[in-house]
């Protein structure tokens, strides 16, 4: 029998590696917030689970509504994903024929070169400066004709870097017109300093930028995913296009306009992970890491040839990280006491 044809570019696809979960053992790996959805919002999910039967909204449009009322743009500046991640997928597809690139910085996000291959597209990474950023001068010089797509992930995932309002705004003047940037906000709710500017600044005023950002990280709907998009009408009604059918679930739909309705509730969550995030970076550093500043809720151990070795070490002190070969590792911002053990194996491991 003669083997089924598949696209021969499939097997170079860098896979994505998800952060593991270990029976008995503290997961920081995947950047999940520790407490769970909001118990108001456990109780609509738990309500609209009755009528599971029925097909959801197609286009999340009572999100739609509620989200271009909370940042004040029309509902068809707006689309809905199963996550940000399939979002990042969507673009692609919307906008970049085969051999077209998409440019992002490396190390960043690790689907977007998984994203890119699949839409087709070519992908161009820039490598981060030493200070573990974004190289905006390098990346500006990276774009040829056949750029479509620049992604900016503002807080970088993983290092939980990120750019500032003068710098980012100079590489959008510089940009050509006709190449969409996508500020990737997934940790916007963690950001606490008021120079790194919220996307949708530039979004409302220039017809070439987008934001997207993520019910799955502060608003502890990971495994619900949902996400959504801010841009043009144009390039909205291009990503609608490449949707893939009823893919943001009802209960999806549901928990996220709950979330919205909790917002007291979920900012004073998300500044208890801000200041545990400040005591184990200040740990760290005592202990003689480097830690680059984050804004997002991990920190980044660029640990290069010993990641690997770190990993292990944390992980028979019964705590998950998140490993990257050769580079470093990103641990998640758990609560006090997960943290604290996390804090003992670092101790051990650097004595």
């Amino acid at each position: 029998m003669s083997a089924i044809p598949t696209r021969a570019d499939l097997a170079a696809l860098p896979a994505y590696v998800p952060g593991r979960t270990v029976p008995g053992a503290i997961k920081l790996a995947s950047n999940e917030v520790p407490g769970g959805p909001l118990p108001s919002v456990a109780d609509a999910i738990a309500k609209a689970s009755g009528e599971i039967n029925r097909y959801p909204d197609m286009g999340a449009w009572a999100l739609v509504e509620r989200l271009a009322g909370e940042f004040d743009v029309p509902t068809s500046r707006i689309a809905v994903g199963c996550g940000s991640v399939s979002l990042c997928q969507q673009f692609v597809q919307a906008l970049c024929a085969p051999g077209d690139e998409v440019l992002f910085a490396w190390r960043s996000f690790e689907a977007y070169p998984i994203v890119t291959q699949v839409g087709n597209a070519t992908p161009v990474r820039v490598p981060l400066t030493s200070s573990h950023t974004h190289d905006l001068d390098a990346m500006l010089a990276a774009i040829t004709p056949r750029t479509r797509l620049v992604f900016v992930c503002n807080p970088n995932n993983p290092t939980g870097t990120a750019v500032r309002r003068a710098e980012l705004t100079r590489f959008l003047d510089a940009v050509p017109s006709d190449v969409v940037v996508v500020l990737d906000e997934a940790y916007r709710e963690f950001v606490t300093d008021p120079e790194v500017p919220d996307g949708l600044e530039f979004a409302r005023t220039r017809p070439n930028v987008a934001v997207l950002r993520t019910f799955s990280k502060a608003y502890g709907l990971a495994g619900l995913r949902v996400g959504y998009a801010v841009a043009a009408d144009e390039v909205i009604e291009a990503v609608r296009k490449v949707y893939v059918a009823f893919s943001v679930n009802a209960l999806a739909q549901t928990a996220a306009l709950a979330s919205l309705d909790a917002k007291d509730e979920l900012l004073a969550r998300c500044a208890d992970i801000v200041a545990e995030r400040t005591r184990v970076r200040d740990a760290l550093l005592d202990l003689g890491y480097e830690v680059p500043e984050t804004l997002a809720n991990f920190v980044w151990l660029p640990l290069g040839e010993r990641t690997t070795a770190f990993a292990e070490h944390a992980l028979a002190h019964k705590v998950v990280v998140r490993p990257f070969t050769g580079e470093g590792a990103r641990v998640t911002i758990g609560t006090r006491e997960e943290n604290d053990t996390f804090l003992e194996a670092a101790r051990a491991f650097s004595a």
